[in-house]
């Protein structure tokens, strides 16, 4: 049983009851907005997590008790507001709760007194009001310029001992207490250390505790690194300053959750706001590869952002574009803009990755590092053809010829057997698999794995599980590739496949629609897997719409199970003779080793379904 710290947040609606009494419909919609408008995006922009909903209320999860009591009092302030543009009747006043202690760890959920306390602290808080402990209030007192009174000690529900009540003054701003990385230089200074001894000690500190430096050349591996400045308001009344220093919170902290990008501080890029200086210099003394920049402008009821980013080595524009939305609700285009951005530059098929391909590529053989090495197998794996998959391959073992034990070319090189196997090209589908098998349960013997490695064996090994029907121990593999990820659309969406498999329909058609909303540009991608979660639902007119779409994997058999059961035969023998050309090899028997389903009936009715398209029964030769 897994156990750790955290910081919990409770939050619930005061007089919920009475409300939906009196208008049942109306509350409802108007709690999901504020859920969906204001709480989910101000919890993920302050690192935090939502583990369970309860009707009018909610948990959350933060690895940080300032994070999460900042959260609470931003919280407090956007409902405050949404109050004062609505009338009266409509007005919600939430309460929130926080402590921080011990939980357990049960798949996404928590549990234990961590968790008990800080619901019984949000019964104590005031309509509109923050009540914690008094652990968290001696935690942040000195790191946040907020006040708190006491109110004593309290006996509450189920908890033995009495609690240390305060509620949060928030009649200050959500200011964090830290010296300016300048001002902190002029106090080195002032206190007479020598210049030498000075920059002895930033090279210590940097080699030691900066998450982004770099390893020496032929070192071992590394991942790209990302700072976002604030976007420039170019508007004419300058009246969208908060949007654009929203937008560059925004991105960070979801930039933050990718376990392949390193993103500096909010403290350390903004502290070269309105300044006008080369993207190079600023990238140097961040210690960054990248730089992204933007600017916001307001057009009648418009809004223009431009975003773009920049290689910080040479200056060069990796990738830019332009975003016009339009509406009233700030809040609800920063969150829409947010997931634009992040979608277009993120990911397996994002800018940042495409650009590290290209600058992988363009190194001399014999001075590549491991994730060198790894950047091009996996260019090539993405290519997603019998060709690519085995270059992937031959790459990936060259590479651990220079690094011997690699987990990251290990698990990589897993991927291209089980990749192999799964779009229909490997010869012996049996022995790639479980080449693959043993490649990913090597690296989960590491238990020093980093968080990229972390989420790519996971989800190679949810999919081997699958296969194995050990489907509580896929959907558990799944979710820690995502807890490693949570922002990956990539990785959400084929999440879908494997939460469809174990008998979770719902949950994964939301995964796919949560991708959709993050990187629009991945349709290819979450069609496909929704072609296959409309089949199961025998929604097949959504099928056959949202598979024509896509030809990735095999599209092409699902659109032809989805074609039989519509009674288009000819379309449906169509589709498999697409699929054969492809995959000239692909037969029933090949195709049913890459798919497994909680319920096995699903599976048979769609091979037979592919049986009387024309695909061929037999191992293919």
């Amino acid at each position: 049983m897994e156990r750790r710290l955290s910081a919990i947040l409770a939050a619930d609606v005061v007089g919920y009851s009475a409300l939906m009494e009196q208008d049942e419909a109306a509350t409802f919609e108007r709690l999901r907005t504020r859920r969906t408008e204001l709480f989910e995006p101000e919890i993920a922009r302050h690192h935090g997590r939502v583990f369970k909903l309860m009707g009018d209320g909610l948990l959350a999860e933060f690895g940080s008790v300032v994070d999460a009591v900042e959260c609470a009092v931003s919280l407090q302030r956007g409902m405050a507001e949404r109050n004062a543009a609505v009338p009266e009747e409509e007005r919600f006043d939430v309460r929130i709760g926080i402590n921080i202690g011990e939980v357990i760890v049960d798949g996404e959920d928590r549990y234990g007194e961590g968790v008990n306390v800080a619901a019984r602290l949000e019964q104590l808080a005031r309509p509109g009001g923050i009540c914690v402990s008094g652990k968290v209030a001696k935690e942040v007192e000195k790191k946040l310029a907020f006040g708190f009174d006491s109110a004593g000690r309290q006996k509450v529900k189920n908890i033995e001992e009495p609690v240390d009540v305060y509620h949060v003054r928030m009649d200050a701003p959500p200011r964090r207490r830290i010296l300016h990385k300048r001002g902190s230089a002029r106090l080195w200074w002032a206190l007479g250390v020598p210049a030498a001894i000075l920059a002895a000690a930033v090279a210590v500190w940097v080699a030691l505790y900066n998450p982004l430096s770099l390893p020496a050349p032929g070192g071992s591996s590394t991942v790209p690194s990302v700072a976002v400045l604030p976007f420039k308001d170019l508007s004419a009344d300058k009246s969208l300053g908060y949007l654009g220093e929203g937008l560059a919170n925004d991105v960070i902290a979801i930039l933050s959750r990718f376990s392949d990008i390193a993103v500096v501080s909010r403290t350390s890029s903004f502290a070269y706001q309105g300044q006008e200086g080369d993207i190079r210099q600023i990238g140097k003394e961040l210690g960054v590869g990248y730089v992204v920049e933007g600017s916001v402008r307001k057009e009648g009821n418009r809004i223009r952002i431009i975003a773009q980013l920049i290689n910080a080595n040479t200056g060069e524009h990796v990738w830019a574009d332009r975003f016009d939305e339009a509406g009233t609700d700030p809040w609800a285009l920063q969150d829409e803009l947010t997931g634009k951005i992040v979608g277009a530059m993120t990911g397996e098929f994002g800018a940042i990755r495409k650009a590290d391909y290209s600058q992988a590529w363009g190194k001399d053989s014999t001075n590549l590092a491991e994730y060198d090495y790894y950047l091009r197998a996996e260019s090539q794996l993405n290519l997603y053809t019998k060709e690519g998959l085995e270059r992937s391959g031959e790459i990936s073992r060259q590479g651990l010829q220079v690094f011997p034990g690699s987990p990251l070319l290990t698990v990589e090189l897993g991927w291209s057997h089980w990749l192999k196997a799964a779009l229909l090209y490997s010869l012996d589908p049996k022995a790639d698999l479980q080449e693959a098998g043993r490649l990913v349960n090597q690296v989960l013997a590491d238990k020093n794995l980093s968080p990229q490695v972390t989420r790519l064996a996971n989800w190679l090994n949810a999919w081997l599980l699958t296969l194995k029907r050990d489907h509580d121990g896929a959907v558990a593999a799944m979710n820690k590739a995502l807890a490693a990820a949570p922002y990956n659309a990539f990785t959400l969406t084929d999440a879908g496949s494997i939460f469809l498999q174990a008998g979770q329909t719902e949950k994964a058609l939301e995964l796919t629609d949560a991708a959709a909303a993050r990187d629009p540009g991945l349709s290819w991608f979450f069609n496909y897997v929704r072609g296959f979660i409309y089949i199961v639902q025998d929604k097949n007119e959504e099928a056959v719409e949202v598979l024509k779409t896509t030809e990735f994997g095999d599209a092409p058999l699902q659109l032809a199970v989805a074609y039989m059961r519509l009674g288009r035969e000819a379309e449906a023998r169509a589709a498999v003779a697409k699929m054969l050309k492809a995959a000239p090899t692909a037969t029933i028997e090949s195709w049913r080793q890459t798919w497994n389903f909680r319920d096995p009936s699903i599976l048979d009715r769609a091979a037979a379904d592919l049986a009387r398209a024309g695909l061929p029964s037999g191992s293919p030769q």
